[in-house]
């Protein structure tokens, strides 16, 4: 494969710019796809806009197909997406102003357009919520993805909502699928701390129960001793770590760029799906990548990228990013290099 394939942003339609790449090229894809309804990126072709859900989520599956192509056989796909609600008529496609209040929002300047077609909701009834984030992951399991996890997004500083027959939301999912059954995941590369500590548990609470095989037993003087799990459980030693779970809190943050004011996903939510997703080296694909957040996260862990976006004005943002991204990079290397 020419040296050229890796590192680079191509301007351009996802389904057209997927085909011109080679097929199992990539160890992974993590993306963030234009929500249903949202917002008119001024681009022919656009994702998002379609009448109906259902057209949507066919163009979606479209798409990944190709992705799949290019995957590894051992390739992952992580999907961010979120939901939205029937008849609202409140997304930033309609009203321009609630753009920048959005995860995918931008400043007025940009983008933030008034939609040229207004979406509707087939057959859902006024103040349904749709469900897109599962007709995506069914479409998609169906189409011979491996539906492997939903993950939360949890998010402790939501938009807030003016609704008062419902909950604020404070979520979105992230899917993880794979090309194949047995596929790549650095599960120790993502491992958390486990919460479980002395002052969630004080010595001596046990009695004499098991706790993972470990048992509590006392010394000659009465003093408390630990066996098994337990005598690491309650020493000094490092902290215990434990499998990642499926629940992620990260608090969505405003990126500025250049010109540009807009919420993105942060380079904290997408971490572990680069880290678990692709090994160090590897290549990572984002098929709409707009800021390039994605590709940031893959300089950040030494992966290398493909990004692909529609919007002439992202694509500038992206490239003005990952010059950064790569320029801190090369500092940080050289004042190692310096210091050993």
């Amino acid at each position: 494969m020419s040296g050229n394939t890796y590192n680079k942003i191509i301007c351009g339609d996802a389904l057209a710019a997927l085909k011109t790449l080679p097929p199992e090229s990539v160890n992974t894809a993590i993306t963030s796809p234009p929500y249903y309804g949202l917002r008119d990126y001024g681009a022919a072709g656009q994702i998002g806009l379609e009448k109906t859900p259902e057209q949507y989520i066919s163009r979606l599956v479209g798409v990944f197909n190709e992705v799949k192509r290019v995957l590894r056989a051992d390739g992952t796909l992580w999907v961010n997406i979120a939901d939205c609600y029937a008849g609202s008529r409140k997304g930033a496609a309609l009203y321009p102003e609630n753009a920048k209040k959005y995860k995918q929002g931008t400043n007025r300047g940009l983008i933030g357009q008034k939609a040229v077609t207004a979406v509707t909701y087939g057959e859902c009834k006024e103040k349904d919520l749709v469900g897109i984030p599962w007709l995506l992951a069914f479409a998609l399991r169906a189409a011979g993805w491996y539906l492997r996890q939903s993950i939360i997004w949890a998010k402790p500083n939501p938009m807030p909502e003016s609704v008062k027959d419902r909950c604020t939301r404070s979520h979105e999912y992230i899917f993880m699928f794979s090309k194949s059954p047995k596929y790549y995941y650095d599960a120790e590369a993502i491992k958390e701390q486990a919460l479980t500590t002395d002052a969630a548990q004080p010595r001596g609470s046990l009695g004499t129960s098991t706790l993972n095989g470990g048992r509590r037993k006392q010394d000659g003087a009465g003093n408390p001793t630990y066996t098994g799990f337990n005598a690491r459980y309650f020493s000094k030693e490092p902290p215990l770590m434990r499998n990642k779970r499926d629940v992620w809190t990260v608090a969505p943050h405003p990126d500025r760029t250049g010109d540009a004011h807009f919420a993105t996903f942060p380079v904290e939510l997408i971490t572990p799906c680069v880290l678990a997703g692709c090994p160090e080296g590897g290549v990572v694909l984002d098929p709409f990548s707009g800021s390039g957040t994605t590709g940031a996260a893959a300089v950040k862990y030494n992966r290398k990228y493909i990004l692909i976006d529609i919007s002439a004005p992202y694509i500038e943002i992206a490239k003005r990013r990952l010059a950064e991204a790569e320029r801190q990079l090369t500092v940080f290397n050289y004042g190692e290099a310096a210091n050993e």
